[in-house]
């Protein structure tokens, strides 16, 4: 009996005639190829279906559950000097073999110069008297020149291309001491009749705190009891969570009402300024004085609270402990409940809370920050912690990798603070957690240093700098001869690297965020929400442990008290959840309180992914030593463009930014051009010319094979190369362009010899300043490293050039493994003395703190 051709409606009564005429072993394949037919089958792995087309196979899990992506899986194989020898090494072994220092618009390389405490004073202070305050020209926030949106730099050494305009300098005015600056030296010195030091010190906090105490995570850290360990000493809590508008609170209070807080009489937002609708947090914080046995005396502090802060502070007699006879009664200062609702974090409108004016200070704070082993996010968030600040009130020009001791400036709109008030909350003063003293002997806590305040009109944006420079030192080396070496590393320097978006981009972990991007820009929410909460293997097991209780246990609350809240992504998710009591279905909704710079970041790597493939196929086919016909070049210099906030009294904007922005020019899309043969064969381009285009919308694709490429590899995703146009306005994928090589600004490097593995190779600048760690170079040694001093423009990766040298795989497990195998492991703590022996108990307590996942 004939069988008719199958197709979905027939199916069901195709099995019922098969059956009667078909052996088992017949009708088991048809049913296979009909179930097929029927449902096709769902592209289950990790990674992209169109990694398929990169011509190798997908990895697989290991038998411990890792699963470890190479280059090759994120489209890196190729090389510029594929003939010449191979220099073996290992990148990172230490963090201080990986040394980066931004390089400013003035091209200038930003140093660590001073740990002092900073002086607002012009009398007799060499740091921070006289400081250049102009307004400068706002750069592009986008990672390349012709790129529309305001993608994340690249996590090593990535942001866009220089375009700001020099500041200009001039001395400011040595202020006046009056009740318009937040903190006045007039106030210490009254209060210091009737408090302690220490008391007055309070005060000055918890006002220049605001009239909202700080908030505290919603997971539940600030109500943990304080663990102890095994001598029976306490263990510092975490941090409480930043005072800011944070997505993990379901945008906390822009409602117009409600149990959120509504605007309350034009009152500020609810939840931050006071809106009579909201629930406001109850306020704890007061300051004790001394027992005062003076009626007289306690009548001058209750009258002198009144003078100074103008009803914003209240001052009561204290009633929580009973007064002893002899001694008197204390006096509780704190936040007034009665509106004066002002304090030193200014904003709002009406009733709310009145503005402090910033005094003769420009309103931004600049400083230089020194992070080790973290990235720069989150040592953002850290500082916003320990300042009481929004972490959206500093900014920095670049983002830097995260192994690594890296220095860059950092930006802060600093409300009503000072340069002395930055210093001391970023270091732990302010608190008593740390003594003047130790802040200038001691390594920073929790591996970040701040240094260098200066007193600017203008804050910094994304892509104000010229680049980086690096020292960054390879260990183990081995190589054919010195000839061999001379011949790679000129490679480097006289012909330059492919441009690759390095393994950072990427993540080290199981799910790579490029995974994360395509199911965003596939519009495919419960992927996204699933791959980012689904278990890494080797994870710290405080998020393995979060993980599972929501997975496994289904329980929201537990996860989040187990979750750190450098897990940024997870806690977002977990607290939307938890707002919609439970329901887990609003997937898109959960995904939406993710800071937008965070999910920017998945669906770039998504972009990067497509870009490095391509490039792959061009070098693979037509070599990286011209351009040939079908290139992209630039044929014009990009106009750089900023966003435009739509809403110009959103709070926080001053007179200032407004000017500057009527300065910026719009952004206009670059003149592209296609090489012919005859632009080829005039010798107007180099390879240096060639732009590779990251997929989006308005961007040309390279004529022939390469533009059939992209519109492959888009297609296997389940994309459109001609229409990246989405509802929902974040995920609609802006194109850009990239230069395919990239050429050292400077290079050069020197051999050096060591034994211990443990011993610096190079210093970092705070260990300079404190005298620890000095490079313990050793003439004699048993081992080989190399020290390569360079620098890249903004967008290059430096560890796509150390890939062109070594020749090796430069992902996180891979490297770790050559460091695991290498011989001079068997001379770890050879050399232990004095401040070595400083250096390495330092590095391994940074490495037992501070564990980030990717």
């Amino acid at each position: 009996m004939s069988v008719p051709s199958p197709s979905v409606a027939t199916a069901p009564a195709i099995r019922e005639r098969e059956e009667d005429v078909v052996g088992d072993e017949e009708r088991s394949a048809k049913r296979t190829k009909l179930d097929t037919e029927e449902e096709p089958k769902k592209h289950e792995h990790v990674l992209p279906p169109s990694h398929a087309l990169l011509g190798i196979p997908f990895p697989e899990a290991q038998p411990n559950g890792a699963m470890n992506f190479l280059e090759e899986n994120v489209g890196i194989s190729q090389y510029v000097g594929h003939t010449s020898s191979k220099i073996e090494g290992i990148i990172k072994q230490r963090f201080t073999d990986f040394l980066v220092f931004e390089v400013d618009q003035d091209s200038n390389v930003i140093h660590v110069k001073s740990l002092e405490q900073p002086s607002s004073s012009k009398s007799g202070d060499t740091s921070a008297s006289a400081l250049p305050t102009e307004d400068v020209e706002m750069a592009a926030p986008t990672e390349d020149a012709t790129s529309k949106d305001t993608a994340p730099a690249p996590t090593e050494d990535a942001a866009p291309p220089e375009s700001a305009s020099k500041p200009a300098e001039e001395t400011i005015p040595e202020p006046t001491e009056d009740a318009d600056e937040p903190w006045p030296a007039s106030f210490t010195t009254r209060l210091s009749s009737f408090l302690s030091p220490q008391a007055v010190e309070q005060v000055k906090t918890m006002y220049l705190e605001g009239p909202e105490p700080p908030r505290v995570s919603d997971g539940g850290w600030g109500a943990r009891v304080p663990k102890t360990s095994e001598d029976g000493a306490e263990v510092a809590a975490p941090e409480p969570e930043p005072a800011q508008d944070s997505a993990s609170s379901s945008r906390g209070g822009r409602g117009r009402g409600g149990k959120r807080g509504g605007r309350g009489g034009r009152g500020g937002r609810g939840g931050r300024g006071g809106g009579r609708g909201g629930n406001e947090r109850e306020d704890t914080r007061k300051v004790l004085s001394e027992p005062m046995a003076s009626k007289e005396k306690r009548t001058e502090l209750h009258q002198a609270v009144r003078e100074l802060f103008k009803g914003k502070l209240d001052s009561e007699t204290d009633t929580t402990a009973p007064a002893d006879a002899e001694d008197g009664s204390r006096i509780a200062i704190k936040w007034s409940r009665r509106g004066g609702r002002g304090g030193a974090r200014g904003g709002g409108r009406g009733g709310g809370r009145e503005k402090v004016s910033r005094g003769n200070f420009p309103p931004y704070i600049h400083f230089t920050m020194q992070k080790t082993n973290r990235d720069t996010q989150d040592a953002l968030n850290h500082l916003a912690r320990t300042m009481f600040m929004n972490n959206k009130d500093l900014a920095v020009a670049g983002t830097k990798d995260k192994r690594g001791v890296t220095v860059q400036r950092v930006s802060l709109r600093r409300g009503g603070k000072t340069v002395e008030d930055v210093w001391k909350l970023a270091n732990g003063i302010t608190g008593g957690r740390r003594t003047p003293e130790e802040v200038l002997t001691q390594r920073a806590d929790r591996g970040i240093r701040i240094a260098d305040l200066h007193y600017r009109k203008a804050g910094l944006e994304l892509g104000m700098l010229k680049g980086n420079a690096f020292v960054i030192t390879l260990r183990g080396v081995k190589v054919a001869s010195p000839e061999k070496m001379e011949e790679g590393l000129n490679t480097i320097k006289n012909k330059g690297f492919i441009n690759y978006y390095g393994m950072q981009r990427f993540g080290t972990a199981s799910v790579p965020t490029h995974a994360i991007g395509l199911a965003l820009l596939q519009s495919d929410w419960q992927k996204a929400v699933s791959l980012i909460m689904r278990p890494r293997h080797g994870e710290h097991p405080d998020v393995e442990a979060g993980r599972n209780a929501f997975l496994v246990d289904g329980n929201i609350d537990k996860a989040l008290e187990l979750m750190p809240r450098r897990v940024v992504a997870e806690r977002c998710l977990l607290e939307s959840f938890k707002n919609m009591k439970g329901d887990t279905r609003n997937a898109m909704g959960a995904l939406d309180t993710i800071p937008k710079n965070l999910r920017l970041m998945y669906i770039h790597a998504y972009q990067s992914y497509v870009w490095n493939a391509i490039v792959s196929e061009r070098i693979k086919k037509f070599g990286a030593d011209k351009p040939i016909a079908g290139d992209l070049v630039l044929e014009t210099p990009a106009a750089i463009t900023i966003k435009e906030e739509q809403n110009d009294e959103k709070e926080g904007k001053d007179q200032s930014n407004r000017q500057r922005k009527r300065s910026r020019k719009v952004w206009e899309p670059p003149v592209i051009k296609t090489l012919t043969t005859d632009d080829v064969d005039s010798g107007k381009y180099t390879i240096f010319d060639v732009v590779m285009p990251l997929p989006g919308t308005d961007v040309a694709y390279p004529g022939g094979e390469l533009g059939d490429r992209y519109k492959e590899f888009l297609k296997m995703d389940g994309l459109d190369a001609n229409n990246f146009e989405r509802k929902q306005r974040l995920y609609t994928l802006n194109g850009s362009y990239r230069a395919m090589m990239h050429l050292p600004k400077e290079m050069s490097w020197e051999v050096l010899r060591y034994t211990d593995p443990d011993v610096a190779l190079a210093q970092a600048d705070e260990d300079r300043l404190l005298g620890f760690d000095a490079p313990g170079i050793d003439p004699e040694g048993k081992f080989m490293a190399l020290q390569i001093k360079l620098t890249l423009g903004t967008a290059a990766y430096a560890t796509m050039a150390l890939r062109e040298i070594t020749k090796t795989d430069t992902s996180a497990h891979f490297q770790t493994s050559l460091t695991a195998a290498s011989e001079d492991q068997k001379f770890r703590g050879t050399v232990t003395e004095g401040a070595e022996a400083e250096g390495v108990e330092a590095e391994e307590e940074v490495v037992a703190e501070i564990v980030t996942e990717d």
